[in-house]
């Protein structure tokens, strides 16, 4: 196999016979893409016609012909984007695509006429023209997402924390008038309110016993008087 690097191109050269040789030529849009084609020129009687076409090699000439030269300048052009910018009169008969399209990808014939019965030099070349590949990169971020090991972004979480300052006792604000000097103190308010909580309802009840009890005596007493006077 043959190969060649070209700033307009990408040649594969494959032979697969005697007179035909095929490449594929790769290049982008908007560019000149380059299809080679050569043939061997020793002396002046070895420069020929020869034509380029859009498909395969038929049996003579080219089918769908874009181009036509006599071996030494070009003789019919079928697209203004068609040239020929090698040395002819030296065998260079590469076809340049000039400002490509992807309407121009497809099959190629080279045909170099040869003198003689079925001597053509005939070459099939694919072309592919692909839009240009633009970078999608996008500038670095730097966001609150945590990212697990097995590369699934969890949802973002905010944590506020608050520290309070701290107060030693020292620090504290201390009253004269306070309720209570110590946490001793304080105990005892509190055990002494709920006693006298609890103890308030008691006398309450007791209180309410004396008075029916006195009220009872008076109402039997009456009673006990109100009976001796008529007996």
């Amino acid at each position: 196999h043959l190969r060649a690097l070209s700033s307009t191109g990408t040649f594969v050269f494959v032979p697969t016979g005697p007179t035909a040789l095929e490449s594929l030529v790769k290049g982008e849009v908007g560019q000149n893409v380059t299809v080679p084609c050569f043939y061997s020129v020793k002396t002046r009687q070895d420069i020929t016609s020869m034509c380029w076409g859009r498909a395969t090699c038929p049996v003579s000439k080219c089918y769908q012909t874009i181009i036509w030269t006599d071996g030494w300048k070009v003789t019919e052009r079928h697209n203004s984007r068609y040239m020929l910018k090698g040395n002819l009169p030296a065998g260079d008969v590469s076809l340049t695509i000039v400002n490509a399209e992807e309407a121009d990808s497809g099959i190629y014939c080279c045909r170099v006429e040869i003198s003689g019965w079925f001597n053509d030099q005939t070459s099939n070349h694919k072309v592919v023209v692909e839009k240009a590949r633009i970078s999608t990169a996008s500038p670095h971020t730097y966001t609150s997402e945590q990212t697990s090991a097995h590369g699934s972004t969890s949802e973002p979480s905010f944590t506020t924390t608050r520290t309070w300052p701290l107060v030693f006792a020292s620090e504290a604000p201390q009253t004269a008038s306070g309720p209570c000097s110590s946490t001793s103190d304080c105990l005892d308010v509190t055990t002494n309110l709920q006693n006298m909580s609890v103890s308030l309802p008691r006398q309450q009840y007791s209180e309410n016993g004396l008075y029916i009890g006195i009220g009872l005596c008076v109402v039997l007493l009456a009673i006990l008087i109100l009976a001796l006077c008529l007996t």
